[in-house]
Order: C-alpha cells, then structure tokens, then sequence
C-alpha cells in the first residue's frame, strides 16, 4: 500500500493555517532519476532560475508508474525503468481552492532514446535537464526554495525537496551501489 511522505499546507508556505482542500483537484507523477553514476536529474527551469524534478500530470485512465515513465521520456529524452515507489505527496492549496495528489517513485535511466518532447509552455520556460549528485540536488532545490515568492511554485519546490529527503532517508542510492 502507498504511504504519504507529507502533506503540504500553506502553513509550509508561508505560515498560514493548515487548511486541507478536501477534494483532488489534479494526480501528479513524479520523482527521482538517477543514471549509472547516480546522478540525479533534475530539470532546470531557465527562465525562472529554478530547479524541479521530472514529472507531471497523470491522464484520465493513465497507471501513475507509466505517467511517470512517460514524463520522464518527455522531458529528459530517457527511457527509464521504476526501482520503487515511495509513496505520496498532497499539496493542499488553500488559497486557490487546489489539491494536488503526486505519485513519488525513483526510477533509473536505462538509455537515451532520443530528443525531449517539451510543451510549449516547457519550451518558454527553458525547461533542461541536468545531471548532478543527490548533495548537489538538495543544494539547487534549497536555492530554489530561497530566491522564489511565488506562491504555487514554492508548493512544487517544496514538494520535490521533501522527495530528495526522502530518497536520501532510506538511503535507496546506497543500495544501488
């Protein structure tokens, strides 16, 4: 069964109160690549000066696993497999009334198949991957996290940093070794 990791209120935001939106508003995949070396990607946000990791939303009838794989694909040009699940992530957004719902997992890259298929709105964004290690990730995201104010990015932010955490906790990179 999958477990929550963490429910994200606008109290982590921005020190609100903890208000749950009761209803999911979007499913979400996402989560941690890693290649041979153990590197992380993570996907640079150009035009914001931020750094996410892979993934987006699950479609209608779409396995959560496969979204991610797809995402994965999509953004990074990789084929990949999922090593495990991790669990879950709510993001509660009182202020907009939203609720996301995020798969986690930890997937490896097993080859590059080709070139990215970015949205449009990726490709304004300036959406590109980098390979770095877990301490290196965990540093990006914590500068990502101090030099944004906006509002439902920081919920992303945060949520994909409690997502290195966890993957650092169970020490799931040591395994791989």
């Amino acid at each position: 069964m999958i477990k929550v990791i963490r429910r994200i209120t606008d109290a982590d935001i921005d020190g609100g109160t903890s208000e749950y939106v009761e209803a999911v508003s979007r499913y979400g995949s996402r989560g941690i690549l890693v290649d041979d070396e153990l590197n992380v990607a993570m996907m640079h946000v150009g035009r914001k000066d931020l750094y996410k990791l892979p993934g987006g939303g699950v479609d209608p009838g779409e396995d959560p696993q496969a979204a991610f794989l797809r995402e994965i694909k999509e953004e990074t040009g990789y084929e990949a497999e999922i090593i495990q699940a991790i669990g879950y992530i709510e993001e509660h957004k009182a202020r907009n009334a939203f609720m996301q719902y995020s798969y986690c997992y930890i997937a490896r890259a097993l080859r590059q198949s080709g070139a990215t298929q970015l949205t449009a709105s990726e490709q304004r964004l300036g959406l590109v991957i980098q390979w770095m290690t877990l301490e290196l990730a965990v540093t990006a995201m914590d500068h990502s996290i101090e030099n944004c104010a906006d509002y439902s990015t920081l919920f992303m932010l945060v949520r994909d940093r409690t997502i290195l955490q966890h993957a650092h906790a169970i020490s799931l990179f040591e395994s791989l070794r």
